[in-house]
């Protein structure tokens, strides 16, 4: 080393190590401090970004996957009606409808037994007249159901083949996969909106008033509620929903495409495909939806054609006009087309006897988006209502299963979302959502026996519980949040600092075992 070269004390410099603040024990204890902030802040940390997951009823849950409610149905042979043949048409009726209903994913739920009113022997328990699950036959001129639960059959129907024909599409109707579709799904609550929609305001026909309220207390209302109309059928479909109706007149609704244009017998006329059908409503300039609600929405509509598109008939797959003039959207509502005459052309206002076609219509299109089974062929109805109890009763048992299969999928799918998704959160209100719907669903069950109206009232709250569970906000917050977001968001937050606290300390652990070794070493 050059002894003329300056050091540091000559500079006036003090060499680092003899820096109080870089000192060893400085060091240390600065890095001490840096670790028990981290160490002390890590329960705070914890606890602010833990997720609460209480545990679900998931045995439960589970179990109910296997359940169904089962409707007990008595069917009663009138003794004075079938005597000597009453015990073995009732064996062959009881084997017809067992048979017919465990054959029906639909309604392989009914216990179904067929007897003789007055012989004890073919009834396992004695049952009132009154009984919402009884039904009785009896022989007559004719064949048609009464009130209350009576069908009665001509000698003509009372065969066991006919009558068990019968019997099967009042209790156990066949349900398509093309008309269930068609019906909306159940909720307690619907808007009907009827709209009157001119396609051309300019026309020399355009209608700009109807008699709706008329109408609607004149004919629709067999349907509905009113508080100055209160007719039968409402005090039966009232225990299924409540409506709320809303009306409104359209002057300017084109259409979306130009009907086809065919002569027929020297009649220029237009027409709409089945494939036009299906995009018939134009949903970009048509506002149908006047109000503002959660509550599901009927459609139905009174289309005015403009002068240039009428008479507008409705055609076969083939081609050729038909004679229908309304046709239904599934799950939507449905739609009349009135072709105004020449001799009505200057009338601005539809009568209430104007709307009777249109409104018969519609009442028609009402029962089949609400899932009412028509009566079979050959048998009319003698009720003072439109609805027989023998239609309200398998429309209570149909709404009823379908209530309690869907809430039994959808706690399933959320048993299943929160096994898989490990940061799914789950607080008291899902649980205790949970909870209440397997309640519900229990008491749908016990009241399926004695009375369907009961029963679909408790799974209607198990269906609303169960969709409030599933859609809760704070389970739908991360559910498309994965581990692997977490990672990144940490990793340029921790990173850095993480990388020089530990080298520090394992070279301060380093240098203090040395210093320990030295100081041995003497």
């Amino acid at each position: 080393m050059d002894p003329t070269a300056p050091t540091t004390a000559d500079h006036g410099l003090k060499e680092p190590q003899k820096l109080s603040f870089e000192t060893a024990r400085t060091r240390r204890l600065i890095l001490a401090s840096y670790w028990t902030i981290i160490i002390l802040a890590l329960p705070f940390w914890w606890n602010l970004t833990s997720i609460e997951r209480i545990a679900l009823p998931s045995n439960r849950v589970r179990t109910q996957l296997d359940r169904k409610p089962v409707f007990p149905v008595n069917v009663q042979l009138d003794a004075s009606s079938f005597q000597e043949t009453g015990p073995t048409l009732a064996r062959a009726l009881n084997e017809i409808l067992v048979r017919t209903s465990q054959a029906s994913l639909t309604w392989r739920n009914l216990d179904i037994r067929v007897g003789v009113s007055g012989l004890a022997v073919t009834v396992d328990v004695e049952v009132q007249s009154d009984d919402p699950n009884t039904y009785s036959v009896v022989l007559g001129d004719h064949t048609a159901v009464r009130h209350p639960r009576q069908l009665v059959v001509s000698r003509g129907d009372a065969s066991a083949h006919r009558l068990g024909s019968i019997l099967c599409s009042l209790l156990a109707p066949e349900i398509t996969s093309m008309q269930a579709q068609r019906i909306v799904h159940y909720t307690m609550r619907y808007r009907l909106a009827f709209t009157l929609l001119n396609e051309n305001a300019a026309s020399d026909r355009l209608v700009d008033s109807w008699d709706i309220q008329s109408a609607i207390a004149g004919k629709f209302f067999r349907f509905i509620w009113s508080t100055d109309h209160m007719l039968p059928i409402i005090s039966r479909l009232n225990m299924l929903h409540n409506f709320t109706i809303e009306s409104q007149v359209q002057y300017h609704a084109p259409l979306a495409f130009e009907p086809s244009q065919l002569t027929v017998a020297n009649n220029t006329l237009h027409g709409l495909t089945p494939e036009d059908l299906t995009v018939f409503i134009n949903s970009a300039e048509w506002t149908l939806s006047s109000s503002v609600s959660n509550d599901p929405v009927l459609h139905f509509v009174l289309f005015i054609p403009s002068p240039a598109h009428q008479p507008l008939h409705i055609l076969d797959a083939h081609g050729s006009p038909t004679r229908q003039n309304a046709f239904l959207l599934p799950q939507w509502g449905g739609i009349f087309i009135l072709n105004r005459h020449a001799e009505a052309a200057t009338v601005t206002h539809l009568t209430t006897t104007d709307l009777v076609p249109v409104f018969s219509a519609f009442g028609h299109q009402l029962s089949v988006l609400l899932g009412v089974s028509p009566l079979p062929d050959g048998v009319r109805s003698e009720e003072y209502s439109l609805l027989s109890d023998w239609q309200l009763d398998t429309l209570l048992r149909y709404r009823t299963s379908e209530n309690t299969l869907g809430s039994q999928e959808t706690l399933y799918s959320i048993v299943k979302l929160v096994d898989q998704i490990g940061n799914m959160p789950v607080d008291q209100e899902v649980r205790g959502d949970v909870h209440d719907a397997l309640t519900a669903l229990g008491e749908a069950y016990r009241s399926a026996v004695g009375s369907p109206a009961v029963a679909l009232r408790w799974s209607g709250e198990a269906l609303s519980l169960a969709s409030h569970a599933f859609f809760n906000p704070g389970m739908l917050a991360l559910l498309y949040f994965p581990a692997e977001h977490k990672y990144a968001v940490y990793t340029p937050l921790f990173a850095s600092i993480s990388v020089p606290l530990i080298v520090a300390l394992g070279r301060e652990v380093y240098a203090w075992r040395r210093e320990q070794r030295v100081a041995r070493n003497g």
